[in-house]
């Protein structure tokens, strides 16, 4: 145990907590397979009332199926300092990404109930819907909803791949509640999470204090050719959908790589049709992003890939139909959070620097409406969204303390 005043994390509970949730979606590689809105969701979910409510909270959830743990404070009139991440996980993820920020908060309520302390503001834990956007584009659905990015209406008719429905999806799992989404307060927000990037491992950092989160801009494009016959059809014949879209992703490639060093961008999903090793390809559908910490730069970069792409179906014998399907600016945390982890860092005397998150984060979102700030720790390689995401009992202990600080500190800031 370390001490935060009279407050103890207890390091080992909050591991044991991380390998027993690893149990629901967990895969034979030792990952963690949960989409949202899943069985595997549903039990997690269940997981996380019954830890929340033997601490002694009580526990809701709102209508887009966001989770509340809130343990009362003082004075319970005040609203709630909150603490977030998420339970979902990508198809192949792993064990720490987003649900160390769930269970590092429950952590801090454990702490603060074995030692008896109070706080003035109510403490809350919450578990937002979706965030990945695995399943239903874009990510951060819910915690989107809540800082009225998108309308509830727009979010519940979302479908995943299968044609699915988001509203569907969570009436199945029995999570739609009546508290209308973003109809709850907060005093500020907290998010513990890995770095999902190599710095702090570089670095010898044990925390990062995340300023705030780059821009980044989601993109769909269709390519659309002709199916022919891969044997008879002649080459100067063929409106090949799969050639167009493998220069599209070099075009993708190429736009970040003049854009530099922050520039980044990835083809992540293709989906090939008719998808038969003696069929010319005449149709593919694949997704596309930019990212950049400046707004201005994401302009250039999407600029640069209009101009390539035009460039690309002026020459070739298929259309492209593409569009942007989510554009999250860039984002500056609140300078008192900020500073309150940097404090917090400073009195444990953890090696620390300042760090730009280059993954999205329902933080980001959350910085619209309630002073934010988050807490990065070490993961091994900067290896996320992988089976073999790693990171250490210590390290995320560590990141832990300097939540459970932070939060106290900005519950006497903000009482005073």
């Amino acid at each position: 145990m370390t001490l935060a005043g009279n407050v103890a994390i207890d390091g080992r509970a909050l591991w044991n907590d991380i390998i027993e949730t690893a149990r629901f979606g967990g895969t034979p590689k030792g990952g963690v397979r949960r989409l949202t809105l899943t069985g595997e969701d549903r039990q997690v979910r269940d997981w996380f009332v019954a830890t929340t409510t033997a601490l002694g909270c009580s526990v809701h959830h709102d209508s887009m199926g966001n989770q509340f743990a809130r343990l009362p404070g003082t004075d319970d009139s005040l609203p709630p300092i909150t603490i977030g991440s998420h339970l979902d996980t990508q198809p192949t993820g792993g064990k720490f990404d987003g649900i160390i920020g769930v269970l590092g908060g429950i952590a801090v309520l454990r702490a603060l109930r074995e030692s008896g302390h109070s706080t003035r503001h109510p403490i809350e834990i919450i578990n937002w819907t979706n965030e990945e956007g695995s399943r239903f584009a874009p990510a951060m659905l819910s915690s989107g909803v809540f800082a009225g990015v998108f309308t509830e209406a727009e979010a519940m008719a979302k479908t995943d791949r299968d044609g699915v429905r988001f509203g569907d999806a969570l009436d199945a799992i029995g999570y739609r509640g009546e508290e209308m989404c973003g109809q709850h307060p907060t005093s500020a927000y907290f998010e513990l999470h890995i770095e999902q990037g190599p710095i702090l491992e570089a670095e010898d950092k044990t925390i990062g204090i995340v300023t705030g989160v780059q821009g980044m801009r989601w993109y769909e494009a269709t390519i659309t050719g002709r199916d022919s016959h891969a044997g008879t059809t002649p080459m100067p014949m063929r409106a090949d959908a799969l050639l167009v879209a493998a220069q599209i992703i070099i075009a993708v490639n190429e736009v970040a790589l003049a854009h530099a060093p922050d520039g980044l961008g990835t083809v992540g999903l293709v989906e090939n049709r008719p998808n038969s090793r003696n069929v010319v390809p005449g149709e593919v559908f694949l997704t596309l992003e930019f990212r950049h910490p400046d707004d201005t730069v994401l302009d250039a970069m999407e600029a640069d890939f209009r101009t390539r792409l035009e460039a690309l179906c002026a020459d070739a014998p298929v259309t492209v139909d593409w569009a942007r399907t989510w554009d999250s600016p860039a984002v500056h945390f609140d300078p008192a959070c900020v500073e309150a982890v940097r404090q917090a860092a400073e009195s444990f005397g953890y090696p620390a620097r300042e760090i730009v998150s280059g993954a999205g984060h329902d933080a980001a979102y959350m910085a619209k409406i309630t002073p934010t700030a988050m807490i990065f720790v070490p993961c091994a390689g900067g290896l996320s969204h992988n089976e073999e995401e790693s990171a250490t009992e210590a390290d995320i202990a560590a990141g832990a303390n300097v939540l459970l600080r932070a939060v106290l500190a900005t519950d006497a800031r903000l009482a005073g």
